[in-house]
């Protein structure tokens, strides 16, 4: 896991990769508890292929939770989708925590190259 300095308070966005899942949504809600969200780069629930990104020490945006307990607790026929650079929640200190996986295997964050640009 890497930690990303932030802001608290500051807003946390879908970070665009140019992928669809359809629908013009770009990243699948997996999981998601108050302070925690993993979000998954294919339409499928799993983390078998694809890229899914796991973010800690967040507040996650309250009405985004609430889908996805209600869709959870339904079956998982549905889960919440999000759009690129859609908010997803708020960074609840200076530092987030944030962990990437390709076909199941966690990649290394800190690669500029491949996974962040400057802001």
């Amino acid at each position: 896991m890497a930690g990303l300095a932030v802001t608290p308070g500051e807003t946390i966005h879908v970070p665009d990769s140019g992928y669809t899942i359809g629908g013009g949504y770009e990243v699948l809600v997996l999981y998601a508890t108050p302070d925690r969200i993993t979000l998954k780069y294919t339409p499928d629930d799993h983390v078998i292929w694809g890229y899914t990104l796991h973010v800690e020490n967040i507040c996650v945006e309250p009405r985004l939770l609430a889908l996805y307990q209600s869709w959870n607790d339904a079956g998982r026929g549905r889960l919440p989708a999000l759009r690129a650079g859609q908010a997803f929640g708020r960074a609840r200190s200076d530092e987030i925590g944030v962990v990437i996986r390709d076909r199941g295997a966690f990649m290394d964050p800190r690669s500029r190259k491949d996974w962040w640009q400057g802001r």
